[in-house]
């Protein structure tokens, strides 16, 4: 089976799946990034994962985008796609080609604080002053967040709970809910 990770931030999920994947050897993945300077190209290197930078060109559609990246995804006979930290809403072309094989774990449990992304969903959770929060592994479709549930899990908000402090606890739940599918996809 081989996979690509999608990302655009830090990667800091990615040292736990690559090495799962590793474990698996019957897993194979690229990392396929939309910036060049990010931590999710450094944790690739560490763990010899090819990897792409496509950026975006000035005034380039979102289809366009897409399709040089489905070049690459096609190239490498990719079965799955994995959206970890990517910072991109992807055209109906992208999610067509690779219907319901797309994934997207969301740092939230969905349907609430739908469509924000990283610090700023856990800032949201916070201000709201939610008890709980959590993270959800959805199945990527043309409406944002909004795809097939395939997991979620919870942990509790402290009373002094920081962006900072609650960003790795949702973070690990994250890593469960990826490893566990990829796992799964790997044994069908």
């Amino acid at each position: 089976m081989k996979i690509a990770i999608l990302a655009s931030t830090a990667g800091s999920n990615l040292p736990s799946v690559f090495t799962h994947i590793e474990q698996l050897n019957t897993v194979e993945s690229i990392l396929i990034t939309n910036k060049k300077d990010i931590g999710a190209i450094e944790k690739a290197k560490q763990y010899s994962v090819p990897y792409f930078i496509v950026e975006p060109k000035k005034g380039e559609t979102r289809e366009s985008f897409d399709t040089r990246v489905l070049e690459i995804l096609a190239e490498h006979s990719i079965d799955y796609i994995f959206m970890i930290g990517y910072m991109r809403i992807v055209s109906d072309i992208f999610v067509e080609t690779f219907r319901n094989k797309i994934f997207n774990v969301h740092p939230s449990l969905l349907p609430a604080f739908a469509g924000g992304m990283s610090d700023n969903v856990h800032k949201d959770i916070l201000d709201f002053g939610c008890k709980v929060s959590g993270a959800t592994l959805h199945i990527v479709s043309e409406e944002v967040d909004a795809g097939k549930i395939i997991d979620q899990k919870a942990c509790d908000i402290t009373e002094n709970e920081t962006v900072s402090s609650l960003k790795p606890k949702v973070q690990k739940l994250e890593q469960e809910m990826i490893t566990t599918l990829i796992t799964k996809l790997s044994q069908s």
